[in-house]
């Protein structure tokens, strides 16, 4: 069964704060279910593994591989190498061994990353870029906006600019849109509705634009697009999935249908969004590092990756059927932080659809999709802590029965990610212990060993010099390589304010980076930790818009930081002026973090900085058009102040909204006779004993609020409330 019929140009202008007019089509349309079966990381067949429809296509980049993997390994083993000789000048010690380990393990990371960045900038130095016009599709594709408790004006003025957008490219009539919302907030969901009526509305009766709330977020984002897929996934070949803060031209999203259909063995096609629409100083600096050395790391993991690559939750095109097949996800055993619903679930869905023999691939050099950042340290931080329990949580499914090697990597590399932060911490502790032992700890003069000399700690301070040379050229030359291709690129230098402009702004990057970098490492080791003890993140929405945060919240978050950089710069001093100096990054870092945690959440900086041309990307010197769009739509939305009302209070006021409430609520189980909810209880409780909608909406509690949303009965009561006590 076809939902969508034919194409019609949106011609209505404005959004308004009105008395809807209800129509006859509803929210979302007839279900057309798909069986999502889950899937299991204990046992499976190779047999169970699809053969190739186009063979040819399923070259693997084996020399690419080499070159990443075999050049990390042979710069790993020559740190280490340098490293034993630092060490090793006498007899080396215990700890000096254990040093040894942790800057190879640490040394392994970044070499890494050198060598897949090196590839990348080859990549880049001599490929170009995606330009050719699609001029029909095949099949259906749906463009889905999972959101959860977020400002309707950003959201469905972004959903609006790229239906749009895709309109424009003259291939409208094969996208459906459908908003999957998991919104805990009775206000926010309220909110969503009306902007829901009002943007239906704006775009007539065809818009082919759906939305769901779903009574409860069961196993969160993942079960939001599960939901869908075993609702209406049936109607739509392909999907795109957008995170609330995407943004997608209507090209990219055309061209990631017409790469889909042109290999019939794509299960998951990702772009590479780039971040845009930021100002705060911190989110400026991720912005500007992300857009200006992003590319490079794209494309150089792409490029080994190959079709084994990965899934980043948003911003790319699934195949829906093939999706629904593979990508059920089963509860981990146990409880959370490791046990539960999988919280990273991007990664293990590409594992999945890799296993059943789909390909997983990137397209990093097409343009037109966007996201934003976090505007702070501390908000990132926030988002961080979710994201290592999920990373953390793959250590017990990397060796699920299966997979292909580049998956498990992808997981290895994730988890990485975060254990790389107490490895580091370590590495300084250990370095700290050891220069204690060289100043106070008494020499060994008698060991198990026979020896004329005492067992002092000794250290190669050239070697040691120009490994620390190696190590920080090697960490910082991805920056250095993104630098050099935007330079060399006309168009993208004039736009990023001209060349000293991004050169002092690339320094500025790094500088700031060096900064926060310490501040980072302590809040993942000490996320690590947490995890390892057994506590939960929870699921709290992300903050997205500009904005600082109160002085005394930065205060109580990075006291500890403060006086541990303190502690550290004092007892280094005092151990040996060396040691200070080797540490003065990480203690300046950490003894700054509140003044810079402030700094970070600054609106104002981060305009001053845009003013002055410095940390500019070229989305900002040429901003793309669906920006401008999506950001006219947003003051339309935040104009007719959906998100600053009462939910209860606009829903009593309007007799149509309600109606429609009504008609979006799904049938619920009727309760049994004589069994008795709580909160339900309370709810109608507190709705009989209300004179005024103005009671209600003071006495009703967040919880309770939104058992009455989910009751027409409720909602009816609510609906007889006066406006206003009745005079004496």
């Amino acid at each position: 069964m076809d939902v969508v019929t034919a194409a019609r140009p949106d011609t209505a202008t404005g959004i308004e704060a009105r008395r809807y007019a209800v129509s006859a089509e509803p929210a979302t349309p007839p279900e057309n279910r798909l069986h999502m079966p889950v899937q299991s990381f204990r046992s499976w067949k190779a047999s169970d593994r699809r053969k190739p429809a186009v063979p040819k296509l399923w070259t693997t980049p084996w020399l690419k591989r080499l070159f990443v993997f075999g050049g990390g390994m042979v710069l790993t083993a020559y740190g280490a190498w340098e490293m034993y000789n630092v060490v090793s000048v006498s007899r080396t010690t215990s700890l000096q061994y254990v040093l040894l380990v942790l800057f190879t393990v640490n040394f392994s990371w970044i070499a890494l990353a050198f060598t897949s960045a090196l590839l990348g900038f080859f990549g880049l130095l001599v490929g170009s870029g995606r330009t050719s016009r699609v001029e029909t599709l095949q099949h259906r594709t749906v463009v889905v906006m999972p959101i959860y408790n977020e400002s309707t004006a950003r959201t469905f003025a972004a959903l609006a600019a790229i239906k749009e957008s895709v309109e424009a490219t003259g291939l409208g009539a094969h996208f459906d849109y459908f908003i999957v919302s998991d919104t805990t907030n009775a206000d926010v969901w309220i909110a969503e509705e009306r902007a829901f009526l009002a943007l239906r509305e704006k775009l007539g009766p065809e818009a082919r634009v759906y939305y769901r709330h779903r009574p409860k977020n069961h196993h969160r984002k993942a079960g939001n697009i599960a939901d869908f897929v075993t609702r209406w996934g049936g109607y739509y070949e392909h999907m795109v999935v957008l995170d609330a803060d995407s943004l997608m031209t209507g090209t990219c999203i055309v061209r990631l249908a017409a790469a889909m259909e042109a290999d019939p063995d794509s299960g998951i096609i990702q772009s590479l969004p780039l971040i845009i629409n930021r100002n705060t100083f911190f989110a400026r600096l991720q912005q500007f590092a992300a857009r200006v050395y992003g590319p490079v790391i794209a494309t150089g993991l792409a490029m080994w990756s190959g079709r084994d690559g990965n899934y980043w939750g948003h911003n790319a095109i699934i195949r829906t059927k093939a999706f629904a097949d593979h990508c059920g996800l089963p509860d981990l055993k146990g409880k959370p932080p490791f046990g539960g619903h999988v919280l990273s679930h991007d990664f293990v869905e590409a594992a999945l659809m890799r296993r059943a023999g789909w390909s997983v691939y990137m397209l990093p050099d097409l343009t037109g999709s966007y996201e934003e950042s976090p505007p702070s340290l501390i908000d990132i931080s926030v988002r961080d802590r979710r994201w290592c329990q999920g990373n953390l949580q793959h250590s017990r499914i990397i060796g699920a029965k299966g997979f292909v090697w580049s998956t498990r990597q992808h997981f290895a590399t994730g988890i990485m990610g975060y254990l790389a932060s107490p490895f580091w911490l370590m590495q300084l502790v250990v370095g700290i212990l050891i220069v204690l032992q060289v100043n106070y700890a008494r020499p060994e003069y008698f060991t198990q060993e026979f020896t004329l000399f005492p067992v002092w700690p000794r250290f190669d301070p050239e070697r040691a010099l120009n490994l620390f040379a190696l190590t920080m050229a090697i960490l910082l030359a991805p920056k250095g390589f993104g630098l050099v291709l935007t330079l060399i690129n006309g168009k993208l230098r004039r736009a990023g304010g001209g060349a000293i402009r991004l050169i002092f702004s690339a320094l500025l990057e790094i500088l700031f980076s060096a900064f926060f970098a310490p501040i980072m490492m302590l809040i993942q080791s000490g996320s690590v930790f947490q995890i390892l003890l057994g506590r939960d993140t929870g699921w709290n929405p992300q903050r997205r818009d500009d904005g600082s945060i109160p002085l005394k919240d930065i205060i109580r978050r990075h006291r500890t930081h403060t006086v541990l950089g303190v502690v550290a710069g004092i007892s280094a001093f005092m151990i040996a002026t060396s040691l200070f100096a080797w540490m003065s990054p990480t203690i300046v870092g950490l003894v700054l973090a509140i003044p810079l945690s402030w700094a970070s959440g600054q609106l104002g900086l981060g305009l001053w900085l845009k003013r002055h041309k410095l940390l500019v990307t070229p989305e900002e010197g040429d901003p793309p058009a669906i920006a401008l769009r999506a950001n006219a739509l947003q003051a339309e939305f935040a104009e007719a102040g959906f998100d600053e009302a009462d939910g209860l209070v606009a829903l009593h006021a309007d007799a149509a909204l309600r109606h429609a409430h009504d008609m979006m609520l799904p049938e619920g189980q009727p309760r049994r006779r004589g069994e008795i909810e709580p909160d339900r209880a309370v709810a109608q409780a507190k709705l009989v004993d209300a004179e005024t909608i103005e009671d209600a909406a003071i006495w009703l509690k967040p919880k309770e609020r939104m058992v009455v949303l989910h009751d027409r009965a409720l909602v009816g009561l609510l609906a007889t409330l006066p406006k206003e006590r009745a005079s004496a």
